[in-house]
Parts: C-alpha cells; structure tokens; sequence
C-alpha cells in the first residue's frame, strides 16, 4: 500500500498559541494519523496536545496488543493517565484536557479512536462521510431533538464539548474500524474544530474531489483565513492506495 499525506497546523488569527498537535508516522504496518485541540489555560492546552500526540505513537509502537483497535484504546488510556499526572502534579497545568483522533490505516482496514468534536471524514467515489460523532453539547441537543442540523450549524454554544482526554481517569473512547479495498484508492480527512467551524462539509467535500491534495490544502487554508481564521486549524488528507508498479 502506497500513502500520500500532508498535515498542516496554523494559529488562528484570534489566539496567541496554536494549541493543536498533530503528526503523522509510517509504521512498519501502516499510516498512524494523530491529532488533538488542546485545552486549558498558562499553555496547559498546548502542553496537553503535544503530550498526547506522543504518548499515543509511543504506546502504540510499543504495544503488545494484537488487536488493532486494543492498542488504540491502550495508546490513548495512556495518553489520558499522562494528561492527569501531570495536571495533578505542576499546578499551571492544573485542568489541561485536549481532544483526540488517531487513526491507523493499512492494507486492509482503517481503524479509529476518537474522543470530543475533531473530526474524521473518509472519501470514496467521491463521496464523503463523517465516520466520527462530535462529543459535544449542541450534537447531544441534536441527537436529544432539541436542535435541527441546521439549527446546530450557529450554534452559540458550538465548542462546548461533552468528553475530553486530561479529564477524567474514566475515559470513554470511541472505536471503530472500517475495511478498504486495497484496489482502490481511499482518501481520509482529519480536523480540528477550527476547520469545521468555517467550512461546511459540502465545502470540505467538493475541494477534496476537485483538487489534488497539495491544492486543496492551499485552498483550505485560503478559505479559513479569508473567513478570519477565528480559532487555530489543524488537518490532514491522507490517500491511500495500492503501488501501480505490482
């Protein structure tokens, strides 16, 4: 399986740190996508995204656990435990939380855990879906049936997020996995908030079909700026698919 990614992070024009992190990491098996929006004041969510990112790849690369989606959980329950000893221990850290996504693809399946509102989109056939559930208070209000999509679109209360790693030692993760075709080329899309909250999925949708990555990116980035960029904005695009030379 051939990959080909680019991730871009960029401090938004009302905030004074980018406390996004992201990276991305071809592993021996696979592509393991890993981005956090960070949460806390004194620095604490810069600290806390960047920690995450880390302490997953590192648990995941170390893991003995067979099962894919196992060492996902184990990789972030351990990005959790991280978060809370050190909040616990240096008080201007006290209270930093970070959200998560990590995912992992190979030449099978693509796999997932995710926890508070990034987000992560697959495309195929030019079609693209949210395989992620905002862990939010206006997607409970939705989910509940006291708001409509579109209602839920400006939203006030839009970045009130109902789970966060850094919170609690009781963690709930969502995991999930989905299998590919290895004959066909499959594309992932991975943000933070700060992407979504300016760009609608039909805009997301249609710039990732029309341009190459490269161009959809610059594009993106376009877009979130002239929109006034209000929060900072991390994604990738991620293709994967089989090498044409076999």
């Amino acid at each position: 399986m051939n990959y080909n990614y680019l991730n871009v992070s960029r401090t938004g024009f009302r905030r004074d740190l980018n406390e996004d992190a992201v990276a991305v990491y071809e592993t021996e098996k696979g592509l393991l996508i890993i981005l956090c929006d960070g949460l806390g004041g004194n620095r604490g969510g810069e600290v806390a995204s960047t920690l995450s990112v880390e302490a997953v790849f590192e648990n995941f690369e170390t893991g003995r656990q067979s099962d894919i989606l196992e060492r996902l959980k184990e990789s972030v329950v351990a990005a959790n435990n991280l978060l809370l000893d050190k909040s616990n221990s240096i008080s201007e850290l006290k209270g930093m939380a970070t959200t998560i996504e990590v995912l992992f693809i190979n030449n099978t399946h693509a796999y997932w855990a995710h926890v508070g509102d990034s987000r992560i989109y697959f495309i195929k056939n030019k079609k693209m879906m949210q395989v992620t559930k905002d862990h939010s208070l206006v997607q409970k209000l939705v989910d509940d049936g006291f708001l409509t999509l579109k209602e839920a679109e400006n939203h006030p209360n839009k970045n009130i997020i109902m789970r966060a790693i850094g919170d609690s030692f009781e963690i709930e993760i969502d995991l999930s996995k989905m299998k590919l075709n290895p004959s066909e080329k499959s594309m992932f899309f991975v943000c933070s908030d700060g992407v979504t909250a300016v760009l609608s999925d039909h805009e997301l949708e249609s710039i990732l079909n029309a341009y190459t990555p490269e161009a959809a990116s610059e594009r993106f980035i376009k877009l979130i700026e002239e929109r006034g960029a209000p929060d900072n904005y991390t994604f990738v695009i991620a293709e994967a698919n089989t090498d044409d030379r076999n």
